[in-house]
């Protein structure tokens, strides 16, 4: 269907994922359309693509010629250009679909796990590029300008997302679950059901396939008693290269690539020397710029409690001395209400914690749940685990508040960041914009 497809419409097409698609059938030579709800950076590259790109889902927007349409699994069954498709017609593809068709005619190499997976796919990305593999790549976030790397091998490199079970489409010959914790409680019932997804995807692994893995976390055990393939434990193996990214995940994850590069034949010295030249992705702990004022500007798609903590772990190790300010904007009403008391312990390594509006993304609103309940919580939990011994580190005067939106919290900061600061945007919302706007005045 992909081959034979000539003019393709994308519903939802500034997706970190389904934009990677979008880049690879442009690469084809194939003319591509799609809409997305908002401009943002990736659809911005994909209009220097060639893709024509429209904002607003209007019935309007889909080809009279179009032959295939491919979308997200998070737009609505009411979206008015998915309701004017089926009406037509015309043929239609999820975006794990596409994903399931490009995996079967490869040697798919998929990321998986709770946090660390981008990082991880742009890290093995790395090291078989360097090591002369040309793989074809899908990963979460921009490496340079692209989330796409077209390569002419057999080996196809792609994050492996466990979202409403897409990564099920997948056909891996080495499956990398670098972690596995609570998240998509909107989805999944509870951490079993977490565990029996990916334990379906490890299941397709064949006899000569591998599992990279820690296997002294516990919550993967479920999963390791039941395959069948090989298994490589990346905590065995030793990283003797300096990494140019801060943070003992990081440090993790550069050990979760060398297992690949192992499962390869990689020669482990050159993988860590590539490794050692990584030097990140888009949103992941990205520099920004400095501010008039001298305040350093970072930005973080973390937006789980394990993400968030490992963040600052890393900032707080390559900034020791500085004020650590923190705009956190929490994602889904459902995530912040199941995770508060985990979000309430993972700003221990900031200074300063402001909490804007929680973006709700595919949710309704949900009145139970709020910044400003999460707030007293970082509060509470505070009080009650502060170390008088920390005081000399300056914890006793962190201080944390929930703004009700981005201006306020502009306005806040222009007037308070100093040259001892550094400020990360923290979130898979919008909130990076509030650093983007702190660099202008």
């Amino acid at each position: 269907m992909l081959k034979q497809a000539k003019n393709i419409y994308f519903i939802g097409i500034g997706g970190i994922g389904i934009s990677a698609i979008a880049r690879m059938l442009l690469l084809q030579g194939k003319k591509v359309s799609g809409s997305d709800r908002d401009d943002s950076k990736v659809t911005e590259e994909l209009r220097k693509a060639g893709a024509t790109i429209f904002i607003g889902a209007k019935k309007e927007n889909v080809p009279t010629d179009c032959d295939l349409v491919i979308y997200t699994v998070a737009i609505p069954a009411d979206n008015p250009e998915l309701m004017e498709v089926k009406a037509r017609g015309l043929k239609l593809l999820t975006y794990p679909e596409t994903l399931n068709i490009i995996s079967k005619e490869k040697y798919t190499i998929a990321i998986s796990g709770t946090h660390g997976k981008t990082t991880v796919t742009a890290m093995v990305a790395k090291v078989m590029i360097d090591a002369g593999l040309d793989p074809t790549v899908i990963v979460g976030s921009l490496i340079g300008t692209t989330n796409f790397i077209m390569g002419k091998s057999k080996y196809f490199v792609v994050e492996a997302d466990e979202y409403k079970k897409s990564f099920h489409n997948l056909e891996p010959s080495i499956l990398v679950i670098n972690n596995l914790d609570l998240d998509h409680l909107d989805f999944y019932k509870d951490l079993a059901d977490i565990q029996d997804s990916f334990l379906h995807l490890a299941k397709k692994l064949p006899a000569d396939g591998f599992l990279i893995c820690n296997t002294k976390l516990p919550n993967l055990k479920p999963i390791i008693d039941k395959v069948k393939c090989q298994i490589i434990d990346y905590s065995e193996l030793e990283l003797k290269e300096k990494l140019l990214v801060p943070g003992e995940h990081n440090r993790q994850n550069a050990k979760t690539a060398l297992g690949v590069a192992q499962a390869l034949n990689i020669d482990l010295e050159k993988a860590e020397k590539s490794l050692s030249q990584f030097a990140g992705t888009w949103r992941r702990f990205e520099y920004k710029g400095k501010t008039k004022s001298g305040a350093l500007i970072y930005d973080d798609y973390a937006h789980n409690p394990q993400k968030v903590k490992a963040a600052l772990q890393g900032a707080r190790e390559l900034f020791p001395d500085k004020k650590i300010k923190v705009v956190f904007q929490p994602h889904l009403f459902s995530r912040t209400k199941l995770l508060l008391n985990e979000f309430a312990t993972a700003f221990g390594d900031a200074d300063e914690v402001i909490l804007a509006p929680i973006f709700p993304a595919r949710e309704v609103f949900d009145p139970t749940i709020s910044s400003e309940i999460l707030a007293e919580r970082i509060r509470t939990t505070l009080k009650s685990e502060f170390d008088p011994s920390l005081e000399k580190a300056g914890k006793a005067e962190m201080t944390v508040r929930a703004l009700p939106d981005f201006e306020q919290i502009e306005t806040y900061l222009k007037s308070s960041l100093g040259p001892n600061d550094v400020l990360i945007t923290m979130g898979a919302g919008e909130q990076y914009r509030i650093g983007e706007a702190l660099l202008t005045f």
